[in-house]
C-alpha cells in the first residue's frame, strides 16, 4: 500500500474518488453513497481538506469552446543552469497566464511546458511573446497535439 494514502481508510478514499469524478455533489448524496451520515462525511471532507488531500474545486471547461482548440507542449533549453537562471524563469513562468503547466525535467532539456491557444498562428504569437521572452531561454521544440488519446485528471486511489 502506498504510504502516503496509510492515513486514508476505505471511506476516505471512496469520498475522494466520488469527489474526482463529480465535484459538485452534495454532501447529502455523498453521504448516501459511502453509506455514512451527512454531519460525517462533512466532518471528514472537512478533515480530508484540512490535511491537504483535497486542494480545492473547479469546473472542466471546453478549450475548443473557448477559443483554445489546440494543445502544445513546448520542451526549453535554458542557456545554462544555475539557481539564479532556475529562479527567473520560473518566476516569469508563474507570471504567463498562457502557461497551463510548467514541470522542471530530467533528460535532455530543463523544463516542459502546456499550453493551450486557438491555432498554429496564436502559436507562433505565444513563442515569440512569452516563451522566447522568458529568461534563460536558449532553445525551443514544440509538439502540437494532434489527437489527446488520453487526458485524465483523476489520480489513482
Amino acid at each position: 500500500m502506498d504510504s502516503d494514502l496509510d492515513g486514508l481508510d476505505r471511506i476516505d478514499r471512496r469520498i475522494l474518488g466520488i469527489l474526482q469524478a463529480d465535484g459538485r455533489i452534495t454532501t447529502t448524496e455523498l453521504s448516501e453513497r459511502v453509506g455514512l451520515s451527512a454531519t460525517a462525511v462533512s466532518e471528514r471532507l472537512k478533515r480530508l481538506t484540512r490535511e491537504g488531500y483535497i486542494l480545492g474545486y473547479r469546473a472542466r471547461l471546453d478549450p475548443a469552446k473557448l477559443g483554445r482548440g489546440l494543445l502544445v507542449f513546448v520542451e526549453v533549453l535554458l542557456d545554462r543552469t544555475s539557481p539564479d537562471v532556475f529562479d527567473a524563469f520560473a518566476g516569469a513562468v508563474a507570471r504567463a497566464p498562457e502557461v497551463m503547466e510548467c514541470h522542471m525535467v530530467a533528460g535532455g532539456f530543463d523544463y516542459l511546458i502546456k499550453s493551450r491557444v486557438r491555432d498554429m498562428a496564436a502559436y507562433r504569437r505565444f513563442l515569440a511573446d512569452v516563451i522566447l521572452a522568458l529568461p534563460g531561454v536558449r532553445e525551443t521544440r514544440t509538439y502540437a497535439v494532434m489527437e489527446e488519446v488520453k487526458a485524465a485528471d483523476t489520480l489513482p486511489l
